[in-house]
């Protein structure tokens, strides 16, 4: 089988990391895996392809965006493949009806915004999955998408340069960072080494957030950055991330609250475990059971109030919770790995199942009487 990626590609953030690691467990399955583009040194080790019609099955990547893939270049692109073999994948659950986590994190802005993204997954497709082990979405399958690379876990000799590390981008996350996560390390400031966050935005919002209406999504306070001594550091090349996260003793793991409402996965969910370093995830116990087993249980971050204790309790039986997390690898590599990964795509491509004639008219009729909120 081959399989052609497309996605708008960056060197630091989104699903590039995934790619790279669908590339390789093709390489093992005898697939032939490609991203679509001319070859780049910026992504070593990826196969690139633009002959579109080579292929047996096009995936599709969205993300925040949608003109990455404009409707001028759209036809000519996908005119060599047959739609039935174009596969959507909706990264951040923008198929879904209008969605707004305690009036913050939303997918839409409005009933307005979601029908122009609809109207562009339909031109293209009949088929859209989501990273989840279980859509609540009308005509979308559950596909997890991410997975555990076991081939890039560090050795245990890693020098450590911080006690806490924070890599993720400061889209949506503030409410969580500065409500719960700084002020736990202000309380335990005394009995925690060196902090740092790692990505963008984190000192200022971008240019134009504002002209975009976007101020809630980078909203921040490098005031709070500065008082509590936390080193801010801009993001690295998606092949530097499990190595930046294995120069810490602790990494946290944030996630913006639509994801988590939406129980959408992402790359970080597997990287952070391929680290040298020990995992603390902000997620439900039970969510954190359900991708990581029984350990994961105990590898959140737990109540708002018990934050910083868990923190310094991490660093001060580092052997206790290696042992967790180790268990937690194994739980990984046999549920999720790259090459289980592969296999669930391919089947889901050959299975040759549809959004029916019946299922397209009932979402459409959904989508035009306003969807639904939550």
């Amino acid at each position: 089988m081959k399989i052609l990626f497309m996605l708008d590609k960056r060197v630091n953030r989104g699903s590039i990391q995934a790619v790279a690691n669908y590339v390789r467990a093709g390489e093992e399955l005898g697939y032939v895996v490609a991203l679509h583009g001319r070859p780049d040194p910026a992504f070593p080790a990826m196969r690139f392809s633009t002959e579109i019609g080579a292929f047996d099955y096009v995936v599709l990547i969205f993300e925040s965006g949608l003109d990455w893939l404009s409707a001028l270049r759209l036809p000519r692109l996908l005119a060599g493949i047959a739609r039935e073999r174009r596969l959507i994948l909706d990264a951040d659950g923008m198929y879904d009806a209008v969605v707004c986590v305690d009036g913050y994190d939303r997918n839409h802005v409005d009933e307005a915004a979601r029908r122009r993204w609809v109207a562009h997954f339909q031109a293209i497709s009949d088929r859209v999955a989501q990273p989840t082990f279980a859509c609540r979405e009308l005509g979308a399958d559950p596909l997890p998408f991410y997975g555990y690379d076991a081939r890039a876990h560090r050795d245990r000799c890693t020098p450590k340069r911080w006690d806490v590390l924070h890599v993720g981008h400061n889209w949506w996350r503030w409410r969580e960072v500065s409500g719960v996560l700084l002020p736990a390390l202000e309380q335990a400031r005394t009995r925690i080494g060196g902090v740092c966050f790692l990505g963008s935005w984190w000192q200022a919002p971008p240019a134009g957030a504002s002209e975009l209406g976007l101020e809630a999504a980078f909203e921040v306070d490098p005031d709070m950055f500065r008082r509590l001594g936390i080193e801010v550091r801009p993001p690295v090349p998606y092949t530097e991330v499990i190595p930046a996260m294995s120069r810490s003793r602790v990494n946290i793991m944030t996630q913006r609250p639509l994801f988590r409402a939406l129980r959408l996965i992402t790359s970080k969910y597997f990287e952070i475990f391929s680290a040298d370093t020990i995992p603390l995830v902000a997620l439900d116990r039970d969510h954190a059971e359900s991708v990581y087993g029984l350990a994961g249980r105990e590898l959140t971050l737990g109540d708002p109030d018990g934050v910083a204790e868990k923190i310094v309790d991490a660093l001060a039986r580092p052997r206790y919770y290696r042992d967790l997390v180790e268990e937690v690898r194994r739980h990984l590599v046999e549920h999720h790995s790259y090459r289980r990964r592969l296999e669930e795509l391919t089947a889901l491509l050959s299975s040759g199942v549809a959004v029916g004639a019946d299922r397209r008219s009932a979402l459409v009729a959904t989508t035009r009487q306003g969807g639904r909120s939550a």
